[in-house]
């Protein structure tokens, strides 16, 4: 049975300690989070999803994640850049790539997922996206990235109510207060 990957804002402002709202030991990450989406193998893998934090600087003061956190991954900015190659997965697998504007990927209505390698494919609704892949027989569903306890628990969170199994690999995601380990103890127990 194949899975499916969500890689969760692994973006410059969050993953190089000079970002705009870095998290903290999230620089680490890159290199082990390359390694792992590169030796993914398209007998076991569905797809690969990007998520990408994007915010307007316009309209950013103006949201509630503003009371909590600085400006920070503002779209077509260094920061905004996802910080792995997609390149470097292999090309049998499909790539997909899903902007959000709050924490998370589920809150947005009318939210859709594009095909990284077919940018002239029609977008999809996350929600059918998700209902298909569903549909097809994909049960689990492996996140990395960050943060652990804001956009990975939002995303674990809506996968679960979704009917898939979640696993996180620690080693290959962070939070800003707390760890992947204590996310799953208070949130998943």
């Amino acid at each position: 049975m194949k899975s499916f990957v969500i890689v969760v804002d692994a973006q410059a402002d969050f993953l190089l300690a000079d970002g705009a709202l870095p998290v903290a030991g999230a620089e680490a990450l890159f290199g082990p989070m390359q390694d792992w989406i590169a030796a993914l193998r398209p007998d076991d893998t569905a797809g690969v999803l990007f998520t990408f934090d994007t915010h307007d600087a316009d309209t950013y003061p103006l949201s509630a994640e503003a009371l909590q956190f600085p400006i920070h991954c503002v779209r077509d900015t260094a920061g905004w850049r996802g910080m792995l190659d997609p390149d470097a997965i292999d090309p049998a697998i499909p790539l997909f790539r899903l902007e959000k504007n709050v924490f998370d990927m589920w809150a947005e209505p009318g939210v859709t997922i594009d095909d990284m390698r077919n940018p002239a494919a029609p977008a999809a609704l996350r929600d059918a996206f998700f209902a298909q892949l569903r549909a097809s027989g994909v049960e689990t569903v492996t996140l990395i990235g960050v943060a652990a306890d804001f956009c990975v628990r939002w995303a674990a969170r809506g996968l679960i109510e979704r009917g898939f199994r979640v696993t996180v690999p620690p080693a290959l995601t962070r939070g800003i207060e707390r760890q992947i380990e204590a996310v799953v103890a208070a949130d998943f127990a």
